[in-house]
């Protein structure tokens, strides 16, 4: 079968990939010269099913009105005349329940804890190395009230069966060794020690490479423009390099996959949270993490990627809007250097920004659209890096007519209908 996947990031990729090995005539289109050029590109590095969790939970809403008055705040809302956003803000708070929470939580752990495990596969298989670590997630409280309440989220850890630690001071120094100078800052720790970490930007020009190999072709430099179909199925994909055509089609664009698919009247609650990265140079590797630490405060995680520190966070509403602010880089400049100050030097950081495609729930899009031959997957927002192996997976089963291993009902788009 000819199958055409729109987006070269990682979800694109790793769906090509595992496309091609299923035997389909694969081609890949995206508008950036290379893979993983844009929300793939310098994100925080966290493959983390531990950690798993909606944005959207009990006392969100207040606790925003408490982060945006923060000096350095994990949320930023820019008020636009953006019915789209607004609505998305109004289905979010929807789900801000402790039922919601413990099934949309469930759902991400399941496809994370399973996404994770192929990756492990994957990894087994071709030898890939991108700067990968199987060293855990370390979430830190600065707070008893912080500590206090992750009673919930334990209880789903625990149901769900993935391995926890609670930690003292003592216990996660035992991890992270650096933050000695400044362990007097933190009450206790959650550690995650089956999560990961990686450069998810060099895994996936890795894998296009050995998707290149099992004959998967890269379209780039093409801009897609618009899908054509007959009310019942796609019959082409508008680029600049004319129509494009194939049996079966893979909409992986992330935020911009709700643009495309509103053309064709299919709404997806899809909108994109613009997050900000730092990579800085280890100047110090034993005053540098070892692995993923999360500050639960400022809701920023710092982690270990070969010779850098990436630093990433902030939650921003904004539209499309890609600029760089600077008081986003200020909140990422403290909280690396409040927990590793000496591990690198913040002066020769970069600085960089993306937009995660988040749904309400914290849940992707994956599965059939109304157009019998086209599959989704998209809305992985915070969790992409984490998700991408297990979806790939996932839309190659679909598309071949075979069964995926974990149930997807709850991952498709019926589930807001």
């Amino acid at each position: 079968m000819r199958v055409l996947v729109l987006g070269s990031g990682v979800i694109g990729t790793t769906a090509a990939y595992y496309l091609a090995k299923a035997g389909h005539e694969v081609t890949v289109v995206d508008r950036q010269p290379g893979p993983a050029q844009e929300t793939s590109f310098a994100n925080a590095g966290e493959v983390s099913p531990g950690y798993s969790a909606p944005w959207a939970g009990p006392g969100v809403p207040v606790k925003a009105i408490k982060w945006m008055l923060m000096h350095h705040s994990p949320l930023v809302i820019k008020p636009l005349l953006d019915p789209s956003m607004w609505r998305w803000c109004v289905a979010m708070l929807k789900n801000c329940t402790t039922s919601a929470y413990h099934i949309n939580k469930a759902r991400m752990v399941r496809v994370a804890e399973y996404s994770r495990d192929c990756l492990k596969e994957l990894r087994a298989e071709t030898g890939i190395a991108y700067d990968e670590r199987a060293q855990g997630t370390l979430q830190l409280f600065r707070t008893e009230k912080q500590l206090d309440g992750i009673g919930k989220d334990v209880d789903i850890l625990r149901e769900s069966g993935v391995p926890f630690q609670l930690l003292d001071r003592d216990g996660y120094l035992a991890y992270e060794p650096a933050l000695a100078a400044v362990k007097h800052k933190f009450v206790g720790a959650l550690r995650l020690p089956g999560d990961e970490t990686g450069d998810c930007h060099l895994f996936t020009c890795r894998l296009a490479s050995m998707a290149e190999e099992l004959g998967v072709r890269f379209r780039f430099g093409t801009s897609i423009h618009g899908i054509e179909q007959d009310g019942t199925r796609v019959t082409g994909i508008r680029t600049d390099a004319g129509v494009l055509t194939a049996d079966h089609y893979v909409l992986a664009l992330g935020s911009y996959s709700t643009q495309l698919l509103g053309q064709v009247g299919i709404d997806i609650p899809v909108y994109p949270v613009k997050g900000y990265s730092i990579t800085v140079p280890i100047t110090d590797a034993a005053m540098a993490p070892e692995s993923t630490v999360m500050d639960e405060t400022h809701k920023v995680a710092v982690t270990r990627l070969g010779d850098r520190i990436r630093v990433g966070g902030t939650a921003q509403l904004s539209g499309f809007d890609l600029s760089l602010d600077g008081r986003r880089r200020e909140t990422l400049e403290f909280v690396v250097s409040d927990l590793f100050p000496h591990g690198g030097d913040i002066s020769r950081a970069e600085f960089w920004t993306g937009l995660r495609p988040m749904t309400p729930d914290g849940t992707p899009i994956i599965g059939p659209s109304r157009l019998a031959n086209l599959t989704l997957s998209t809305g992985h927002g915070t969790l992409g890096w984490t998700m991408a192996a297990g979806t790939g997976r996932v839309v190659a089963d679909m598309v071949s007519g075979r069964q995926p291993e974990i149930p997807v009902a709850d991952l498709s788009v019926a589930r807001y209908a």
